[in-house]
């Protein structure tokens, strides 16, 4: 019975252990299938009106910005709307619910699953949403004008990369957070402005410069531009650069995401 204890011991010494990556992820597909509808409602219709308010709404007034028409600069730019609110909005509420009303968490971490896993197939599986939600624009866009382009396949690649970091950030943001009011100061003062300075309905060269300089440090800008550039044509080294600062991004907040959710989780 000894040596049985001590093998079993054994096999959970690796990190992220693909088996409890997949039980996780298998429940929240599972779980997923009870609500799709009204998820995939809220993630992908408020973006798209966006889009259309915007892209005809200014595009009646002003035809071209940037060299692009301008709801082409709108459908491009929005994909990364859909996934902001496709990844850390739901990250940050769906984390909260599940280990403070719920306790589905409790649950999850009494099988031989730690908290660095949960972590993980939880921001996997967000960023995997957010990765298809953040097409939806896009392909709304290419109804109304925008040419379709090889780089677009890329795409849900960008988008899940871009939704990896802020599904952890939104992870991060529940861990720490007392109430589910405070999410409110987060929404107020980090993601609107991040959201508006992100180069989405106009180019950040008419904005201040301290706006610019905010704007370029904006993992959402990174995101704009690059699905901007995958429509339009690569800038070469420059979107290696911004892929870079995306990946940076969702490694950081993946390793604070992992602490604060230990921290939370485990006496």
């Amino acid at each position: 019975m000894t040596t049985v204890a001590a093998r079993a011991r054994d096999r959970r010494l690796h990190r992220l252990e693909r088996s409890a990556l997949t039980g996780v992820l298998v429940r929240e597909i599972v779980n997923f299938s009870s609500y799709w509808r009204s998820a995939t409602f809220s993630s992908t219709v408020e973006p798209t009106i966006y889009l259309l308010a915007f892209g005809f709404g200014f595009g009646s007034l002003v035809s071209k910005v940037a060299g692009y028409d301008y709801v082409e600069f709108v459908g491009t730019g929005t994909v990364a709307t859909a996934v902001l609110f496709s990844s850390a909005f739901p990250a940050m509420f769906g984390t909260f619910v599940k280990y403070q009303f719920q306790r589905t968490y409790d649950a999850i971490l009494a099988a031989p699953v730690d908290t660095e896993e949960l972590v993980t197939a939880e921001a996997l599986w967000i960023a995997t949403r957010a990765g298809i939600y953040g097409c939806v624009p896009l392909i709304v866009a290419l109804f109304f004008g925008l040419d379709p382009a090889w780089g677009m396949l890329i795409v849900p690649l960008i988008g899940w990369i871009a939704g990896f970091g802020w599904s952890c950030f939104g992870i991060m943001i529940s861990g720490f957070a007392k109430s589910i009011e405070n999410f409110s100061y987060i929404i107020s003062a980090v993601l609107t402005p991040l959201f508006l300075v992100a180069g989405t309905f106009f180019p950040l060269s008419t904005l201040p410069r301290w706006a610019q300089i905010l704007g370029e440090i904006n993992p959402l800008h990174h995101c704009v531009e690059l699905v901007r550039h995958a429509a339009f044509g690569f800038e070469g080294w420059e979107d290696l650069a911004r892929l870079g600062a995306l990946i940076v991004f969702g490694l950081i907040m993946w390793r604070i995401a992992i602490y604060a959710m230990t921290r939370k989780l485990i006496d």
